[in-house]
């Protein structure tokens, strides 16, 4: 199995978690009202659910997995200016930014 395979595993197991956990718990309700984005958190646990789908779909169809890799890599984007908007510490802002160079990975390896 290539590198890029398991990177595309890995993150679409990610974000099927993240955006089930998004749309399902408590947690994940109080970082959004945390954030002061209450509202958006439907729209971005379908998101991050699509975009993991959108993963695996695309070990077999290429324009799925450059659309969804760049898709949750801005995704990621955003999710980094957010955390760095509320004064989180790197840390908390580690994991959106690891995933955004693993989808930026997978969609760079996906044009070549």
């Amino acid at each position: 199995m290539s590198l890029q395979t398991l990177a595309i595993l890995g993150s679409s197991l990610a974000f099927l978690t993240y955006g089930w956990l998004s749309l399902n718990t408590m947690s994940m309700q109080a970082d959004f009202k945390r954030f002061g984005l209450e509202e958006l958190r439907p729209l971005t646990g379908i998101l991050q659910l699509l975009g993991g789908i959108g993963l695996l779909v695309g070990l077999r169809w290429p324009f799925a997995l450059r659309f969804s890799a760049a898709g949750i890599s801005l995704l990621m984007i955003a999710g980094l200016i957010v955390r760095l908007r509320v004064g989180d510490n790197w840390l908390l802002c580690l994991p959106a930014f690891a995933f955004l160079v693993l989808n930026a990975y997978i969609l760079m390896k996906s044009l070549n």
